[in-house]
């Protein structure tokens, strides 16, 4: 008997006792398989380091998910309503490790080493919703 993989059959989203908002971002990783192994190594469940994981939801981002296709790299970021994302941008490159957590993703990201988060991944716009 075949099973359907969690691509296949969708991912489950959570559900708020809030209204959210969602943030789409996009960036590439260097073209290099070997490297994009290991990046998603370092992003499976367990191998972010805590302190990044924790800098993430002190700035009141609800949830992050990131989906890879090739060296493609999109990623989606719920909020509550009033999140403001250039504070929270702000704020999240000042928390600890991630400067260090930055530079050492660079390895593997089509980015400049020194930028910060909000730098590398470019807010994506928005060109099509299927409205009720």
């Amino acid at each position: 008997m075949e099973t359907i993989s969690e691509k296949e059959a969708g991912y489950r989203v959570k559900s708020y006792d809030q209204p959210v908002k969602r943030y789409c971002q996009t960036l590439d990783l260097k073209d290099n398989p070997e490297l994009i192994a290991e990046y998603r190594k370092r992003h499976s469940e367990g191998q972010a380091w805590p302190e990044i994981i924790q800098g993430i939801r002190e700035v009141g981002i609800l949830e992050m998910e990131i989906y890879i296709l090739g060296n493609r790299l999109f990623m989606i970021v719920e909020t509550p309503l009033d999140f403001d994302w250039d504070t929270a941008m702000k704020r999240l490159a000042t928390l600890p490790r991630q400067e260090e957590w930055e530079a050492y993703m660079s390895i593997f990201q089509q980015a400049d080493a020194h930028a910060s988060s909000a730098e590398k991944w470019q807010l994506m716009d928005r060109m099509f919703h299927l409205y009720e």
